[in-house]
């Protein structure tokens, strides 16, 4: 039989035995834990965009691999953005070079031909005047690049208050007027005149402006060009539509990025107008987009939202 000291050094023995057993199993687990933890990031340093992490479970370790993964999946996002940033600048670049070539390529080879001494003064205003149109369109591409760049640095300070839309409409549309009137086409406004949006009058002028401008462009001689809009408690509604033939299918998802020309493009544009414009809208919390009407021609809607989205 058993002495009781000597029982309750058996049984401290045991307790301690126990402790130690449970200290080496934690310590194992955490050990892998560890283990795993560095075995991952070191994947995912590696480049491992692919990654997948293990279910979690309660307790420190677990938290502190929870916060590092979150870490390292921001990191990877960033990295990401910061490439498709560089990719959209280099074909930026690419096409602004590519704008500018032809026009100076033109007015390389108008100034060839004025160094010829047997052009009369009538054929030498002629160049020249080929010539200022020349400078005058990239002097168009350089100002809308200048404008498009400022609103993406957040350099432009937008005074957006109540204006009416029909004011909008009207000083969009009065550069326009004569191009219109030249090709019979029969333009049409309707919508109540005291209806009011939250906008920059200068800047949205220009905006719906490029959207008058390619509906124009867009409806045939004799054609329509129709522009209403209604309101709601929640926005106001613009609606440009044309009676031309609408947008090409595979054009609509790339109608407002920089420098795109639809397949079917008209007129002398760099592809920029409907960037830009879009580029306002967005400062001004309102949305614009492009789509075929069921009856036939192409049509842009604008909504000017009461309140931030």
């Amino acid at each position: 039989m058993i002495a009781a000291p000597d029982f309750a050094v058996l049984i401290w023995c045991l307790l301690g035995m126990c402790t130690a057993g449970l200290w080496y199993l934690e310590s194992t687990a955490r050990y892998r834990s560890v283990n795993r933890l560095v075995r991952e990031l070191d994947e995912i340093l590696h480049g491992n965009t692919v990654l997948e992490i293990s279910s979690f479970q309660e307790g420190d370790m677990e938290v502190l691999r929870d916060e590092i993964y979150k870490m390292t999946v921001r990191l990877r996002e960033q990295a990401e953005q910061s490439l498709k940033g560089k990719k959209e600048l280099a074909d930026s670049l690419a096409d602004i070079s590519h704008q500018i070539k032809t026009p100076l390529t033109t007015l390389n080879l108008l100034t060839e031909r004025m160094k010829n001494p047997n052009l009369n003064e009538e054929e030498q205003r002629k160049l020249l005047r080929e010539m200022k149109q020349m400078l005058e369109r990239i002097e168009r591409l350089i100002t809308v690049l200048l404008k498009l760049s400022r609103l993406d640095a957040g350099a432009v300070e937008l005074n957006v208050q109540e204006v009416p839309l029909y004011t909008l409409v009207k000083k969009a549309l009065a550069p326009l007027e004569i191009a219109i009137e030249l090709r019979g086409q029969k333009l049409t406004l309707q919508g109540e005149k005291d209806t009011m949006v939250l906008a920059d009058e200068t800047w949205t002028v220009e905006a719906i402006g490029n959207l008058l401008k390619n509906s124009m462009e867009y409806t045939p001689n004799e054609g329509e060009i129709f522009v209403s809009w209604q309101d709601n408690p929640l926005y106001t509604s613009l609606e440009i539509s044309d009676g031309g033939l609408g947008f090409e299918k595979e054009d609509l998802p790339h109608l407002f990025e920089r420098f795109y020309k639809g397949k079917n493009s008209k007129g002398s544009g760099f592809g920029i107008g409907l960037a830009l414009a879009k580029a306002i809208f967005f400062r001004e919390n309102a949305k614009v987009k492009a789509e075929n009407q069921k009856h036939g021609g192409g049509m842009f809607t604008v909504r000017f939202y009461k309140g931030n989205l």
